[in-house]
């Protein structure tokens, strides 16, 4: 590395004193080991912050998911939706199938798989950001609220679909979709096709519009499975009647 690519280093971390005496200290043996350590440093501190905000909570890794469970999963369209270009390029992803499939492990992966690519990433259900968005008392702490929404550059919104929502829930989801639309990526979980959308949002007049701007240059993934948490729940309940059966030593 040269010495004014490594003073654009030291600029960039903001070590003014160093930068202000690089024609005198350049050439010192711990200068790029200085810079490397303080980039990590800046590098964990920054990941640390973005997971705490982002409100991803536990999840299992894609290791560990069960390629062969469903019935129908494009794993390619998944696995090229991991490598986040869909990001870089502003555009949506829309993960739809029945409870229980994996959806939220997929999207919690994709949101993890951004933290550490140094994206801002925000997470949440539907129904918590719809009911703190609505909470608020006067347009300004709204403004404020539907900005959290609006810059990261990432928004993961999970459980679309689990309940029904007045006018007032549809206008603000609108309203974050709309804010995002073609410059910030959203990925949506729902176990409702759009056909259906207009039973969550009973006699919304922008339903139309909020799925016109979600699906315009989005992927859809579409899951077809039986739950996997009842499969998982029906085997440890055969695991735990069959350790009961065996003989006592």
């Amino acid at each position: 590395m040269t010495r004014d690519e490594m003073r654009k280093r030291a600029a960039a971390l903001g070590l003014h004193g160093l930068v202000a005496r690089w024609d005198e200290l350049a050439d010192t043996p711990w200068i790029a080991a200085l810079l490397e350590g303080e980039e990590a440093e800046r590098g964990r501190r920054s990941l640390e912050r973005r997971l705490k905000g982002a409100h991803i909570g536990a999840f299992k890794p894609m290791a560990d998911f069960d390629w062969n469970w469903p019935a129908k999963i494009p794993r390619d369209m998944v696995e090229e939706l991991l490598t986040l270009r869909f990001i870089r390029e502003g555009t949506n992803a829309v993960f739809r199938g029945p409870n229980g499939v994996g959806k939220s492990m997929i999207t919690k992966n994709i949101a993890h798989a951004a933290l550490l690519q140094g994206y801002t990433v925000c997470y949440t259900t539907a129904s918590a950001m719809l009911a703190e968005l609505a909470s608020q008392d006067g347009s300004i702490a709204l403004q404020r609220r539907l900005r959290r929404y609006q810059r990261p550059q990432l928004l993961v919104i999970d459980e679309v679909g689990y309940l029904s929502y007045d006018n007032r829930h549809a206008d603000l989801l609108f309203e974050v979709v709309n804010r995002r639309y073609q410059e910030r990526s959203i990925v949506i979980s729902t176990n409702r096709p759009f056909g259906e959308w207009n039973e969550v949002f009973p006699s919304a007049a922008c339903v139309v519009a909020l799925i016109d701007r979600l699906v315009h240059d989005a992927e859809i993934v579409v899951i077809e499975a039986e739950s996997y948490r009842a499969k998982e729940a029906a085997e440890k309940a055969a695991r735990r009647a069959a350790a009961r059966k065996k003989p006592k030593a």
